[in-house]
């Protein structure tokens, strides 16, 4: 089935994920729904250990064998139930239709190969290119990400590259088929904020001549603002907050949503004309064994909880332009 003109490339419905741990089971991910559109960029936000990655696993395919499964909801991208597609299916979509640029470059990419020869791969498992037609179009890709004199840097191997650079080629790698979806997992770990905008940069316009759409996951809100144009902000597996970028910034409805802002300088100066110091959120996500409580799992970490957070897990409230919030307390944050 084909995707129409107004339908979304990536649907998710009811998603819940659940890892096999030495505690039992756990939903890591728990009723998560999504919509991407062609050439729309959808950010995920929140702190490690939230579900985010984990996400991006699932949507690729790519849960831990034997630990994780899709244990309810559906995957479906251009129409197509990947959660019931065969693993030869799910080869042929990976790295030609929905690829990854994953957090780090140094234990992504293969340290005994060239960058060279890991562009032309891919060129040459999805595409049918000959090992000279794969290498030419891996230089153009090289160039593309603008890795400075490619012809000769194609024959460098990961280890005499800098952070940066190793960054551009996983991108060149993962652009190398023209994907329609692009999931970009902390794309700028561990860069300095200089590199970080020129990868920033690069993926907006690298996205907008191909109109791929992109999943941005990070826990960096300032990156978010930049970046996408809707936001899913995730807490201990659950959708916390969603909507529209700006208006979530304008009028954050979670008190987590608000804590994280509260920890981008130039965020809150939008929130309020005074210059208070910034602010941080107590506590820490909990454990996995906690995850999937009927309750609100920010609770413990949040000021304003009352009994009823406490024993009762928080519905959607829906506000102006799309924007939902899972808070008992969402009309008054």
């Amino acid at each position: 089935m084909k995707n129409s003109h107004n339908s979304p490339l990536l649907k998710v419905e009811n998603l819940r994920i659940e890892l096999t741990t030495r505690d039992g089971v756990a939903p890591v991910i728990d009723d998560l729904s999504l919509e991407l559109r062609a050439g729309e960029t959808l950010s995920f936000v929140g702190e490690s250990g939230c579900g985010k990655s984990m996400t991006a696993l699932a949507l690729m395919g790519l849960l831990p064998e034997k630990v994780g499964r899709v244990a309810k909801g559906s995957i479906c991208f251009n129409g197509e139930d990947l959660t019931t597609a065969s693993p030869a299916r799910l080869n042929e979509i990976r790295g030609n239709d929905i690829s990854m640029i994953f957090q780090e470059p140094m234990t992504s990419l293969n340290p005994v190969y060239t960058i060279g020869e890991q562009i032309a791969e891919v060129l040459r498992r999805h595409r049918g290119m000959n090992k000279a037609a794969a290498w030419q179009r891996a230089i153009e890709l090289l160039d593309a990400v603008r890795i400075p004199n490619p012809k000769n840097r194609v024959s460098d191997y990961p280890h005499q590259l800098s952070g940066g650079q190793r960054q551009r080629v996983m991108i060149a790698i993962a652009l190398a088929c023209e994907p329609k979806i692009l999931i970009a997992d902390e794309p700028t770990t561990a860069l300095d904020v200089t590199v970080q905008a020129q990868i920033f940069d690069l993926m907006r316009d690298l996205g907008r001549e191909l109109g791929t759409a992109t999943i941005l996951i990070t826990h960096d809100m300032g990156a978010v603002a930049e970046m996408a144009e809707r936001m899913i902000v995730m807490y201990a597996g659950r959708m916390a907050e969603t909507g529209p970028v700006q208006q979530v910034i304008d009028h954050p409805r979670h008190p987590y949503t608000k804590g994280l802002i509260s920890c981008v300088p130039h965020l809150l100066a939008q929130l309020t004309a005074e210059r208070p110091p910034l602010a941080e959120i107590d506590g820490i996500v909990p454990s996995l064994k906690d995850f999937g409580r009927d309750e609100c799992l920010f609770a413990s970490r949040c000021e304003r909880a009352n009994e009823q957070c406490r024993n009762q897990r928080p519905p959607e409230v829906g506000f102006s332009a799309g924007q939902l919030s899972a808070c008992w307390q969402a009309e008054d944050v």
